[in-house]
């Protein structure tokens, strides 16, 4: 009986040892004991977000998460750097990987428009006057996320093809890495066989080349079309880190760059193959080649801001994106017009004179709102200037809240009062005592309020500033950043 018991725990503990290691690996379905491989004990409470993150497995991508580049006829964006052009058939889920496949196809339809990046404008199928028919692949996230760790697990395809792993939002692309594991063309500033290049492009207006912000190329003890390893970015509010294989490697911060600092808004990731002129092109032999990946994974902290999603929003960084409505296929990211997906702050008639989002004056990101104030020889001529968010940009549950923002205070005749209104159910505030606060310096103020109910489809915010409380003449300017809203425990 002793042997018995003892071969039964043996065999217990076996099982259980093997089934725990196994939702620690790739394959099984998410649970809390994925972490980041720069963070594999968590330490920093990181939590998956499984609306982006993916395995890989079954027989075909989850479109669900992902947007097909060419699936259905529809490309977003772009149909991919000529003379190679995205087609869905290169996207393949087989044996718990992606698969985006680059091949030579002669008799493809390829597109009959060109396609201009910089001094290059190529058509697809075609390089210098002859025929180069090589399809690609692409696919892109449909959420988008503010801040995290993005990880993939992956291998280049061993040809003149890029593999990219990168993310883009309003004004701003982060390339977690770009690698070219068969380079034609060597000349100052390529890339190499052993390259893993991360950069940051500042697509704003005017988005003239070169975009790039910022660069880290690092030198790898390997090929990176040779095996599989572990490619991870920290984005935080401001800094970026840079690991492989959970080692960390490079970090930059939002102090060294100033406003170069661009990646302020909320991104979607894309994962996919190019072909980089400059650096040559691929052979006819060396296709088909294959870009693979494990998973990709991405990883958020929690925060007490109920307004933590649309944080960009109301630190007057960019837009408010509505997720439910999908994203028009022609958005590219210095689009800075309205739409269904993503939405502005509104500015009431005659408050343009008055208010502004600026930047180079921030307490986070590197834009805030100004109210210029006004001489001695001037006055507020409407009865109030005002800027409020679209219709639905709250969603609050009954409860009771604290709203606070960041205020900057020139000296001088400053205004007493910030209103402050929600929209439905309605709600109004006063952020007053603004005279006997500090000057010249980021301070937090901040109201109570309960709500009976929730918000509705509606819901909104609306901050004033009112001629009652602003001085005849020589009103100071202020500057309104970083509002949220917290739950009262």
């Amino acid at each position: 009986m002793k042997i018995f018991y003892k071969i039964l725990v043996i065999s217990f503990l076996f099982f259980g040892f093997s089934c725990a290691k196994s939702t620690s690996e790739k394959g099984d379905v998410f649970t809390s004991k994925i972490y980041p491989a720069s963070d594999s004990e968590n330490e920093e409470g990181w939590v998956l977000n499984e609306e982006i993150s993916d395995e890989f497995e079954g027989t075909e991508i989850d479109t669900s998460k992902w947007f097909v580049e060419g699936q259905n006829g529809d490309y977003y964006i772009w149909k991919g750097r000529a003379p190679s052009q995205y087609a869905p058939h290169n996207v393949i889920v087989e044996n718990g990987k992606l698969i985006l496949k680059t091949q030579w196809e002669p008799d493809y339809n390829f597109a009959k428009e060109s396609y201009a990046d910089g001094a290059h404008k190529d058509t697809y199928g075609v390089h210098e006057g002859k025929p180069m028919p090589v399809t690609t692949a692409a696919i892109v996230s449909k959420k988008r996320f503010l801040n995290g760790y993005m990880e993939i697990k992956s291998k280049a395809p061993h040809a003149a093809m890029t593999a990219a792993f990168w993310a883009i939002g309003f004004e701003q692309e982060l390339d977690m890495y770009e690698q070219l594991a068969v380079p034609k063309i060597a000349k100052e500033g390529s890339i190499s066989n052993k390259t893993n290049r991360t950069a940051i492009h500042d697509w704003s207006p005017p988005s003239t080349r070169p975009t790039k912000a910022f660069g880290y190329d690092e030198t790898l003890p390997y090929i990176t079309s040779d095996d599989f390893h572990v490619y991870g970015v920290e984005w935080g509010q401001d800094y970026l880190k840079i690991y492989r294989d959970g080692k960390f490697i490079h970090s930059f911060t939002q102090d060294e760059l100033g406003t170069d600092w661009v990646l302020n808004n909320p991104m979607e990731i894309w994962v996919d193959s190019e072909i980089f002129k400059w650096l040559g092109v691929p052979h006819k032999e060396e296709l088909p080649a294959t870009f693979e990946a494990e998973y990709v994974r991405v990883w958020q902290k929690e925060s007490d801001n109920v307004l933590a999603k649309a944080r960009a929003f109301y630190g007057f960084e960019g837009p408010i994106l509505f997720e439910e409505s999908p994203k028009p296929l022609t958005m590219v990211p210095e689009n800075s017009e309205a739409n269904d997906y993503q939405k502005f702050w509104l500015f009431s008639e005659g408050s343009e004179k008055y208010l502004k989002i600026t930047e180079g004056h921030y307490n986070s990101g590197v834009e805030s709102l100004q109210f210029f104030g006004y001489g001695k020889n001037d006055s507020l001529n409407v009865d109030k200037v005002l800027i409020k968010t679209p219709k639905g940009a709250l969603n609050l549950p009954a409860g009771d809240y604290t709203i606070s923002m960041k205020v900057w205070l020139d000296q001088g005749r400053i205004t007493d009062s910030i209103h402050v209104s929600l929209m439905d159910p309605k709600a109004y505030l006063v952020f007053s005592g603004l005279k006997k606060i500090p000057r010249k310096e980021w301070v937090t103020i901040e109201h109570k309020i309960s709500r009976a109910t929730a918000s509705t489809k509606g819901d909104g915010m609306i901050i004033e500033i009112r001629k009652e409380d602003l001085p005849e003449t020589k009103a100071a300017k202020l500057y309104i950043d970083d509002i949220e809203i917290k739950n009262i425990k």
